[in-house]
């Protein structure tokens, strides 16, 4: 089992220029981390081969693993062209995701208004066929593909769980994030217990809660029920880090767990006191 750090929690101070992808590698090494997953945000990284080469070449240099290549993807689509259009764009992701070395992967499969039960099924068809084709391609890589419970319509725990095991492949697998669920009114516990065994990665987050009759104000965002969610620094939240992490490690999970920051606090001291938690909480469960 290895700690690391999600690159999209230091978004915020590599927007502001104060870190790169790079440098970010070499912030994660200085605070104890053990990997980092690579999330390309406002870049195209099929349109950088050099910087694919320098963000691999850093983490060899510094001994950080980079552990999966996570970006977004819809395969709800207007028209059949743009759907095998989508596809062949995530192919030339898992291209990038080669370059890199990672042999683990993330894309998104499905963005919609309508997030009811009813767009679920009559799309399902549709998603497993598209994550099928795309684990057959990264196959040859030793690539192993994943969604994540995340974008509201593929958030629940047991449709995450249907598109997985439609797809029916060994190198498909989701990417398990603990506080996600809580996106679909899901208790996590339940919902990481459930979701386990299928995990090719861990991705550690924490959130407040609060009923949608008491609106905390700017900042919280909103359930599929209309409760509010407000990111947290892992361990500091509503969800129960000791009984998940327990959960984790008494299943034998050996993979990354990557921790995602996205509170208000200054992303740098967040995600650092986020990895010290975890790093904490998991010796003492």
């Amino acid at each position: 089992m290895k700690i690391g750090l999600s690159s999209y929690s230091l978004y915020r101070a590599i927007k502001a220029g104060e870190l790169d992808y790079v440098s970010a590698l070499d912030w994660i090494a200085a605070n104890g981390g053990e990997h980092m997953e690579v999330v390309p945000l406002e870049i195209d990284f099929t349109k950088e081969p050099q910087l694919v080469k320098s963000i691999k070449e850093k983490a060899q240099s510094l001994g950080i693993e980079l552990s999966n290549y996570a970006i977004g993807a819809n395969f709800l689509t207007e028209n059949d062209g743009a759907y095998e259009e989508e596809i062949s764009r995530v192919k030339r992701e898992v291209d990038v995701a080669a370059e890199l070395g990672v042999k683990l992967m993330r894309h998104d499969v499905a963005r919609h208004e309508d997030v009811s039960i009813r767009t679920f099924n009559a799309n399902l068809d549709r998603m497993i066929e598209a994550c099928r084709t795309i684990a057959d391609y990264a196959a040859q890589y030793g690539i192993t593909t994943s969604i994540e419970n995340h974008g509201y319509l593929v958030q629940a725990s047991d449709r995450v769980l249907t598109v997985v095991q439609g797809v029916d492949r060994p190198n498909f697998k989701t990417t398990l994030d603990i506080g996600n669920f809580m996106c679909a009114d899901e208790n996590p516990v339940a919902s990481v217990q459930k979701n386990l065994p299928f995990a090719s990665i861990v991705h550690i987050k924490d959130f407040y809660l609060r009923p949608s009759y008491r609106n905390p104000g700017e900042g919280w965002f909103k359930t599929t029920a209309g409760n509010y969610l407000r990111g947290a620094i892992a361990g500091q939240g509503d969800i129960d880090m000791w009984e998940v992490l327990r959960l984790v490690k008494r299943s034998g999970f050996d993979g990354y767990l990557s921790i995602e920051f996205e509170g208000m606090e200054e992303c740098k001291q967040g995600s650092k006191i986020a990895m010290d938690n975890v790093k904490r909480i998991w010796a003492e469960v």
